[in-house]
């Protein structure tokens, strides 16, 4: 628990590793993870220190295990079970390993290389195929189409021959040629104005879209073809149609002369085809093969790699010695952990065959103030309870507790844990957080009687309609006379006694429910926001304890204490109070707390009915008190710090001591370390390991505590106040779920006829949207952030000061990785 309550008590430990053993000591130490390394060598740059070389290395390695891991996934290959953690490989071993991987990068590569060439080559026939099939169509249509009177009566042989070959027209001199290829189907229309205002209408052009997708070479995503052929006349037409197909990243293939140029083209390239998909075959296979061997290893290569790597970096903040042969390294390490260091260096030696162990040197630098109460433990309840105050309902805490446990139950899913969405993280990294606030929202749901705006009637409600009338209360013409009546605690049997728990649920149809609502939870927050604080207040007692600075609780605490309790303490009190004293039967008569409040401060309320006897008295002692705490928490550190290490001539009694003069600095602190060692509870001078060459500086010390005390003193007015966010925010999130139930949901189930059933599905669609839209994801993230400033403003600065440094242990663990950001492993 004192882990738990505070952090661990840290030491400064300097380590003598052997050169021959510093290796093994240090992978011994990154298993453990429990020191933090200090680097020795702040001045000498990245690329001029001892192990440079060998990260190199390894930073090549890591690109070429990058490499295999990818094509890994491309394939489609699943890795092995990640429960393997091998250790840190030996110096000697990283050749070895190095030439595995590039002997396994070159031939993964050269078979790379040959698939995606066969691959091309394939597309690249098929694309052949589709051209010569499509374009045998584009002369007979055009001529079916044509009328015969139409055709050319330069060439009347045209009327016999349906099909007009290169050649023919050669030897008729008019120089017609014809270019065909595929092009995108996204780039067709751009291509045929391009083609028509460049050459001025001396080309046809024809196309049709191929049925089947063919892959783009150059992004591997399956795409929409055209085939085209286009006719032309003349060379210099032809010169400009080629550049305008370059432009456009056509893809162009011989166009054949004749119909058995064609049939023989067609022919081959259906060989071709088939010699080519059995050799792909083949190729795949063998590229499987491969894959699968290396996704066998992969996995340790990368644990291994990432330990060497992290070895040398950590070599590298280590300073050698005079004699080049020991190396040195400083560590922060806790206390209770230093026989487990012992060991491990001992291990690491033993390892590595060493004749001289490696040991540690412990500077032990005391209790510091880094050692404070965590408030982590307290969080963990106050905060979801906080964040449920503001966020209370039944069925949308039921929601949010549902989904944190799906999270939950699926944490260890690797889909879910390597996403690069940086929201979906922030909520994956907080479920546990989640599900407390979504169970506390279903507790306060139940208190405050709310479900989606409406309340359950779980146990029956303790008031009745019925009394009224038998009493004679209420007659039939009231009922018809009046829209609304007001029921009577005082008659009996209307109030037969309270809800068991929580609002009783004929407020949810009380036209008045608003203004109670706001009076309970307005007060309700009052008291949570006082009780919050002092607990606050009350955690700093172990901060001054463990510090052994006792006079704190007496100059600090104690008049902190006083002025929260004897005036805002005292408020709820006064409403606690009015809450048991005053029935139903005497409510009207009942005093207004704010007059009381404001009347105990101008010292008045003499001629206002009392809320107890002798409540003016009291209001004005608590007053006089928390008055007189001010100059107190003022003036009372300094005024005993001052006098402390100037007062009686610079003469101190010791407990077990003669009164003796402090004639050097060295008894001084002698005594001070003896008094550490037997429990004495000595004022500043004995704490946390300060130099007793520190000067007090009076200035200073009142200057600080008089910033605290205006702070501490305003604070508990304004924090106060803060807390009135639990009302408003709560107030503001049952408004708004009412507001959506009666514009949405209400509105599909007030239609009675059979078309309403049709129409309440897309109603409660929306309702379902906007709930958890607006709801659950606005709401609470704006009760998360109301919640989160109430803790660190309002509590912690009562006791925490947060300003010390987190131990980042050097750990094998806990080293990141690029392979899993990119959702590779």
């Amino acid at each position: 628990m004192c882990s738990l309550l505070r952090g661990e008590e840290m030491c400064l430990a300097q380590l003598f590793l052997q050169s021959g053993s510093a290796y093994d000591c240090i992978s011994e130490l990154g298993e453990l993870g429990l020191v933090e390394f200090r680097d020795l060598n702040p001045s000498v740059t990245t690329f001029q220190r001892k192990h440079v070389n060998e990260i190199k290395k390894c930073e090549e390695m890591e690109r070429i295990l990058g490499y295999l891991l990818r094509e890994v996934k491309k394939a489609d290959i699943s890795l092995p079970e990640r429960d393997v953690n091998p250790v840190a490989p030996l110096p000697k071993h990283i050749m070895s390993i190095m030439e595995q991987l590039q002997r396994l990068e070159v031939e993964l590569g050269e078979v790379t290389r040959n698939k995606d060439k066969l691959q091309r080559n394939l597309l690249e026939l098929t694309e052949y195929t589709h051209m010569l099939r499509i374009t045998r169509t584009f002369v007979q249509r055009s001529v079916e189409r044509e009328p015969l009177q139409a055709q050319y009566e330069e060439f009347p042989f045209l009327e016999k021959d349906t099909m007009l070959e290169y050649s023919s027209m050669q030897r008729l001199g008019a120089k017609l040629g014809f270019i065909s290829g595929l092009i995108q189907r996204t780039k067709i229309q751009a291509f045929e104005r391009m083609l028509w205002r460049v050459c001025k209408g001396y080309t046809i052009l024809s196309y049709a879209e191929v049925e089947e997708y063919l892959e783009d070479p150059d992004t591997g995503e399956p795409s929409k073809r055209v085939v085209f052929l286009i006719s032309y006349w003349g060379d210099q037409i032809g010169q400009k149609v080629k550049k305008i197909c370059d432009c456009y990243h056509c893809h162009v293939y011989p166009y054949p002369s004749s119909n058995e140029e064609r049939n023989d083209v067609v022919e081959g390239l259906r060989t071709r085809i088939q010699d080519l998909h059995t050799v792909l075959h083949r190729t795949e296979d063998y590229l499987k093969q491969v894959l699968m061997k290396a996704s066998e290893s992969v996995y340790t290569w990368v644990i291994q790699v990432k330990k060497m790597k992290a070895i040398y970096y950590i070599l590298n903040l280590c300073s050698l010695d005079v004699t080049n042969k020991c190396l040195i390294a400083e560590v922060w390490c806790p206390v209770d952990d230093i026989p487990t260091l012992q060991r491990a260096l001992e291990e690491g030696s033993r390892k590595s065959g060493s004749t001289v162990p490696s040991f540690n040197i412990v500077d032990a630098y005391g209790v510091g103030n880094y050692r404070e109460v965590n408030p982590a433990p307290f969080t963990i309840i106050t905060f979801p309870f906080l964040f449920a105050v503001m966020f209370g309902d039944l069925g949308h805490g039921a929601i949010m507790a549902l989904f944190a446990l799906w999270m939950v139950l699926y944490e260890n899913n690797r889909k879910l844990k390597n996403t690069r969405n940086e929201i979906w993280n922030t909520f994956f990294e907080g479920r546990y957080i989640i599900l407390m606030m979504g169970l506390f929202s279903i507790y306060t749901g139940l208190i405050y009687n709310d479900c989606f705006s409406k309340s359950l009637n779980i146990f029956g409600s303790g008031w009745s309609v019925k009394a009224m009338f038998t009493e004679g209360v209420w007659k039939i013409a009231d009922i018809r006379g009046n829209r609304f009546l007001t029921l009577d605690p005082n008659v009996t049997g209307v109030f037969t006694g309270p809800y068991p728990l929580g609002i009783d649920p004929i407020w949810n149809l009380a036209s008045n429910r608003l203004t109670f609502l706001n009076s309970y939870k307005m007060k309700m927050s009052v008291i949570l926001g006082i009780i919050h604080m002092s607990f606050g207040v009350i955690l700093s007692t172990y901060n001054h304890l463990h510090f052994k600075k006792k006079y704190n609780l007496y100059l600090v605490f104690l008049p902190e204490l006083l002025f929260l309790l004897c005036l805002f303490g005292y408020l709820a009190f006064m409403i606690i109070y009015k809450w048991l004293v005053f029935t139903a039967k005497d409510s009207r008569l009942a005093p207004s707390i704010l007059i009381h409040f404001i009347n105990m401060f101008l010292m008045q309320g003499d001629g206002m009915q009392p809320l107890y006897p002798g409540q003016t008295g009291l209001q004005k002692f608590l007053v006089v008190i928390a008055v007189l705490s001010v100059p107190v928490l003022l003036l009372g550190k300094p005024v005993y710090l001052y006098w402390l290490h100037n007062g009686s001539n610079r003469i101190g009694m010791y407990r077990g001591y003669e009164r003796v003069r402090r004639n050097s600095e060295e008894e001084l602190y002698l005594m001070r370390a003896h008094d550490m060692e037997e429990g004495s509870d000595h004022s500043d001078l004995s704490t946390s390991g300060e130099r007793p060459t520190e000067e007090f500086d009076f200035g200073d010390e009142f200057l600080h505590q008089a910033i605290h005390t205006i702070e501490y003193c305003l604070g508990c007015v304004s924090n106060t106040a803060s807390y009135l966010r639990l009302w408003a925010l709560s107030l503001a999130h049952a408004q708004l779920s009412e507001v959506l139930w009666a514009m949405v949901m209400r509105v599909g189930l007030r239609m009675d006829t059979t078309l309403g059933v049709l129409f309440l599905v897309p109603v409660f669609c929306l309702f379902a949207v906007l709930t958890v839209s607006i709801l659950l994801v606005m709401e609470g993230l704006s009760a998360f952030l109301h919640a989160l400033r109430l803790h660190w403003v309002e509590f912690q600065n009562k006791f925490y000061s947060g300003t010390g440094v987190k131990l980042c242990p050097f750990s094998f663990s806990l080293l990141p990785s690029s392979f899993e950001h990119d959702c590779l492993l």
